[in-house]
């Protein structure tokens, strides 16, 4: 009888630690689908914001209840690779952005006053007046001199339906940890 017992107890504690994991997987999987996942920060293309290296959470949950902010730093999937790309949203949807040959970044005509670009900001392959659609967004990294951004004719605008989040958190160095404020 007691051995039965035995069986029985050691049976519902498998049982039980199984769907403990089960659960736990389950949370887990939401939490980076939904909520927010770990980006690495690759290159120099943020700096001095975000130096190579540099571990962050991105928030995948505020822009599924308001959309993305001047200045905010988004996050959002380039090339086959799968690489993610981390920029700075200068140029709203509808507006239109043009970078002057001294570097002057223009919002319909009126210069932006911003004080996150490290390096000059000279136009690229895309010169002239750019209109943005209603759902397209104009990015550029922070190093105005190395950065692959909206300039070029391989990121163009950013459509908002790939826009997976803004950068939230950084986590490492732990030195660093911290908000990532847009102020």
């Amino acid at each position: 009888m007691k051995e039965n017992e035995n069986k029985n107890g050691k049976i519902k504690e498998i049982i039980s630690n199984i769907l403990y994991i089960a659960a736990v997987l389950l949370l887990s999987f939401l939490i980076v689908r939904y909520v927010g996942q770990r980006t690495e920060v690759i290159g120099t293309s943020m700096v001095p914001t975000l130096e190579d290296g540099n571990q962050l959470i991105t928030d995948k949950i505020t822009y599924r209840f308001r959309e993305p902010k001047r200045f905010e730093i988004v996050v959002f999937p380039h090339g086959p690779a799968g690489e993610y790309y981390i920029k700075r949203i200068i140029g709203m949807p509808g507006e239109t952005v043009e970078i002057a040959d001294d570097g002057t970044i223009l919002i319909d005509g009126k210069a932006l006053e911003e004080n996150y670009g490290y390096g000059e900001t000279r136009p690229q392959e895309r010169t002239g007046q750019i209109v943005l659609g209603d759902d397209e967004y104009f990015v550029l990294g922070d190093n105005r001199e190395v950065s692959l951004d909206s300039r070029y004719n391989e990121v163009g605008n950013v459509p908002r339906s790939i826009i997976i989040g803004r950068a939230w958190l950084r986590l490492y160095p732990f030195d660093q940890f911290g908000l990532l404020t847009d102020k």
